[in-house]
């Protein structure tokens, strides 16, 4: 029986032309499903669509797959719509227009086509399309930064880092990361810190505080520390809206 299921499916894959779907994507690699964005492409000419697809193969999402699932040169066609159905009825365009008829079409389908003039405009439309997919993404904000303006040995393995504080502040429990020219350098959390003797709880900007690293040297005078949170960005997931429309700007 299973084995009559796997063969099905695989007779159903070369009808599609090979591509795995979704649910197939997870269970081969055994994790879990990544979200696609699939669309047609359709361009004025075969310079502009060479152009489009290497930039649209060079978007990346977390999380999402941004596929054109076919692309030709010239206006938009029946065929490419029920193309656009199989995929995430997106069909986007490029220095073209669509005649009257194909545009009645369009509206009685549940395809969107987007008609662009400005390569720019077009490749940040999808990459924030491509965004609004992912229930929710982990962005950073900065809390906090200060320079490394004295170092100090600990009576412990590490040492004590003299730092103002430049914006925001400090506070035990941030998370932070030591910056130095090459990149990051370290990253822990806040444990302690001292203005001159007395422990406190936070730093704000201009103050002079002491932040202890213990099992790292390699810091130098100079150097930043940045105090970060993650925080949660949930977004209305973009779906199809029957008909042509003429983008003005980089609108979702």
């Amino acid at each position: 029986m299973g084995h009559k299921h796997n063969q099905h499916r695989k007779v159903k894959r070369k009808i599609r032309g090979g591509k795995p779907q979704p649910h197939e994507m997870a269970e081969n690699a055994g994790g879990e499903a990544r979200k696609h964005l699939e669309l047609v492409l359709k361009c004025g000419s075969e310079g502009s669509r060479g152009a489009l697809l290497k930039a649209i193969g060079e978007i990346k999402i977390p999380g999402i797959d941004v596929r054109v699932i076919s692309s030709g040169v010239g206006g938009v066609t029946k065929s490419d719509l029920l193309m656009a159905g199989t995929g995430s009825k997106l069909i986007i365009g490029f220095e073209i227009e669509v005649n009257k008829a194909v545009e009645m079409e369009v509206h009685n389908s549940d395809v969107e086509v987007r008609l662009y003039d400005v390569i720019y405009k077009l490749v940040d439309d999808l990459k924030a399309i491509g965004a609004s997919l992912v229930s929710k993404m982990e962005n950073e904000r900065i809390l906090g930064k200060a320079k490394v303006v004295a170092l100090f040995k600990s009576c412990r393995k590490g040492i004590i880092l003299g730092c103002e504080v430049l914006e925001g502040r400090l506070a035990l429990g941030d998370r932070f990361t030591v910056i130095g020219a090459m990149g990051q350098l370290y990253n822990g959390r806040i444990h302690s810190l001292h203005i001159e003797r007395d422990a406190v709880e936070s730093a704000g900007a201009g103050r002079k505080v002491g932040l202890k690293i213990e099992d790292f040297n390699r810091v130098a005078i100079g150097d930043y520390v940045e105090c970060t949170k993650h925080v949660s960005v949930h977004h209305v997931a973009w779906s199809p809206v029957p008909g042509v429309i003429r983008m003005q700007g980089n609108l979702v």
